[in-house]
């Protein structure tokens, strides 16, 4: 990519969108195309190719995707299954049709088997059965993937695609309803403090494994890429550590500097037991995330501290 050139970022307003146009616009690039689901219907194949074929993007970044925790995965399976697939198919096809240059996909670490050996290299793809509690936007990741990978092969479309960790960072959702594990976290022990509470209940038994991985360097992971990585197989894109969610509550308390109990409530799920990735691939390619854990999350609480109501439950 040059300065100049026409950059399309697909679901701009959502959690990694935003950390997308922050960084696209600090490097320098201004000549960005964006357009909220009021302009554009990614789910609608004729709507999709009209805008591409009427602003030519170049450069295409795939943030856009109907997401959400456990609780939410659970309760729209179809949503989950169906919108992704629909975003996949409208804009690879128009970016095909419409010239695009290159185009990288978003995936996410709930692709790879539940029980894939740690840390999970990318060879784990489709090794093993999904874990049960987001198997529905797995499966449609994994569809958006092949189809990118099909594109290539048949008509040389490049096309290369991420496979993110957990993210966190400004302009996340932290609804209750629909939110993940994290910024609902945040969000519980905010609310119990200042409420007074000496008492927080968490989902599960605090003892899976997860790694979490700040929006902004997922944003500079996502420029280097297209700018070093041309290979058809998927990448994977973390921090290479992983924490419990018992010691991830702790430590989101202390940011919070809430100071009551915490409580586990194990007849709710746990999900996968461990997700770690291995980034030996991204890193032998020069690429390593910058923000440590705790510094994330206390700018991830001021920044909730600082928004309106509407804005921290992703409505605004």
């Amino acid at each position: 990519m040059d300065k100049a050139s026409r950059i399309y970022v697909a679901g701009h307003n959502g959690l990694v969108g935003q950390a997308l146009v922050r960084r696209l616009r600090q490097e320098g690039f201004q000549n960005l195309i964006l357009a909220g689901r009021a302009e554009l219907d990614l789910t609608a194949q004729e709507a999709t190719e009209a805008f591409f074929a009427d602003r030519r993007p170049e450069y295409v970044f795939c943030a856009a995707g109907k997401v959400g925790g456990i609780l939410a995965n659970k309760t729209y399976p179809v949503d989950f299954l169906h919108e992704n697939i629909l975003i996949h198919t409208s804009l690879l096809r128009a970016a095909h049709q419409h010239g695009a240059a290159k185009v990288l996909l978003l995936g996410s670490s709930c692709i790879y088997p539940r029980l894939a050996p740690q840390p999970i290299k990318e060879e784990s793809l489709l090794s093993g059965p999904l874990e049960t509690t987001n198997q529905w936007y797995a499966i449609a990741k994994i569809a958006g993937l092949m189809l990118g990978q099909a594109y290539r092969e048949q008509y040389g479309l490049r096309v290369i695609a991420a496979m993110p960790t957990n993210l966190y960072g400004l302009g996340d959702n932290f609804d209750l309803e629909n939110s993940h594990v994290l910024p609902a976290m945040l969000r519980k022990f905010h609310e119990a403090k200042a409420r007074g509470a000496n008492r927080v209940t968490l989902w599960g038994s605090g003892s899976p494994l997860r790694e979490f991985l700040h929006v902004d360097d997922l944003a500079g992971a996502c420029l280097f890429l297209m700018d070093h990585y041309e290979a058809p197989e998927i990448i994977n894109v973390g921090t290479g550590r992983d924490i419990s969610i018992k010691d991830l509550a702790g430590m989101v308390a202390e940011v919070v500097d809430f100071t009551g109990e915490i409580t586990w409530d194990a007849s709710k799920p746990d999900g996968t037991p461990r997700k770690l990735l291995d980034i030996s691939k991204i890193s032998a390619l020069g690429w390593q995330p910058r923000v440590p854990l705790k510094e994330g999350l206390s700018a991830t609480y001021r920044w909730f501290l600082a928004q309106p109501e509407s804005r921290v439950r992703g409505l605004a």
